[in-house]
């Protein structure tokens, strides 16, 4: 028989609203635990994610790293030419291993900032400059400017399309969403080359209920010793989740899309009222990322962004509406707000390793020692 690998097959959609987002931290035994949550045999688990991941609906399988905590990090708003945007983004997301997420953005408005068409996420590992990588980039790719775009504090962060399914505008949890600071670790060797065999993506063989013998073997300690220093990882809030990741807008299986569209969330509120915005907006069930970042000028001095993403433009809009009027009955004033919608889009990891990043920099004929602090 043929094995369903469509995110809307019940026993599958049971699966995802685990796998997705719902294994915090780091588990010794993930495909036990998304059995034993989704109440699906374990044998059937990972049938069901080896064929999703075999067809596409599933785009990877990994433990997350909170790499905030292990490389600085920014959202990246660039400024390119129309002619070279293609390009742009070609070489962001093909050539560049540290830039992860690669967005076309549009606005409904006509806005100072709309000129910013080209969004990426970028980690740039220990003792390296974001500043001058970009500066690279921009002699690489045509692009005029540049605004980096810190997260300062994290209030969500979890993409769960599968169990957000149907929401209600206004859904929110009962509490405040938690802060969550920004602070770069130091590792050893013995610990990145641990970290390095943790995070890397998994290939459909490679889901097996003993996950992790085969990593421990690869970074050359034993399974406890592997254990040992991934528990330490998450004590030091390195590790994110592990987590199966849906493709966001491009059709799959049968034709199936997870999502249409995915939509940047503009506030900009009070100075000394980020916080408590934040935690506002974070709560809302809607919103798979929600943090403090300060956009300057250009960008009508937001600091307050988040993500939602969906299949009806006008829901996701709802939506909004929604997380506006709570913001409004919390007290918290809101003297400007925007949407950027994402159009294509690309994803990957960002590479985070000081090795590989010099590695790279010998490839594109760059002095490494330049591209430091």
């Amino acid at each position: 028989m043929t094995i369903p690998v469509t995110t809307t097959d019940p026993i599958n959609a049971r699966i995802l609203a685990v796998s997705e987002d719902r294994l915090q931290g780091f588990q010794r035994d993930p495909l036990g635990e998304i059995a034993r949550q989704s109440g699906v045999e374990l044998p059937v688990v990972i049938e069901r994610l080896q064929a999703m991941l075999r067809a596409g609906t599933i785009r990877r399988v990994r433990q997350t790293l909170l790499a905030t905590n292990l490389a600085q990090g920014a959202l990246v708003a660039w400024q390119v030419p129309d002619e070279k945007l293609t390009a742009a983004f070609d070489y962001m997301f093909q050539r560049d291993p540290f830039s992860g997420h690669v967005v076309i953005r549009t606005t409904d408005a006509a806005i100072a900032g709309a000129k910013y068409k080209l969004w990426t996420t970028l980690k740039v590992p220990q003792g390296f400059s974001m500043t001058r990588h970009c500066e690279f980039l921009c002699r690489a790719t045509g692009a005029e400017n540049f605004i980096l775009l810190p997260a300062k504090k994290l209030f969500a962060l979890g993409v769960g399309h599968v169990r957000r399914r149907g929401l209600e505008p206004g859904s929110r949890a009962d509490v405040l969403a938690e802060v969550t600071d920004v602070a770069v670790e130091t590792l050893t060797n013995l610990e990145w080359r641990v970290l390095e065999a943790l995070k890397r993506e998994f290939a459909p063989e490679e889901l097996v209920p003993n996950i992790w013998d085969a990593r421990a073997r690869e970074a050359g300690v034993s399974l406890e010793q592997f254990f040992e220093m991934a528990s330490g990882f998450e004590r030091r809030k390195i590790i994110g989740r592990f987590s199966t990741f849906l493709e966001h807008v491009k059709p799959v299986a049968n034709g199936e899309r997870v999502t249409r569209h995915n939509a940047l969330f503009h506030w900009a509120v009070p100075p000394g009222r980020e916080v408590d915005a934040g935690r506002e907006v974070g709560r809302h069930h809607i919103m798979t990322h929600a943090y403090w970042r300060e956009a300057g000028p250009e960008f009508h001095n937001v600091n307050v962004m988040g993500v939602a993403h969906g299949t009806d433009k006008q829901v996701l809009l709802a939506h909004k509406a929604a997380i506006d009027r709570h913001l409004q009955e919390a007290g918290i004033t809101v003297s400007y707000t925007n949407v950027f919608w994402g159009g294509r889009s690309e994803i990957k990891p960002s590479e985070i390793s000081p090795a590989v990043y010099r590695e790279w920099c010998q490839r594109v004929g760059i002095d490494p020692v330049k591209m430091q602090e």
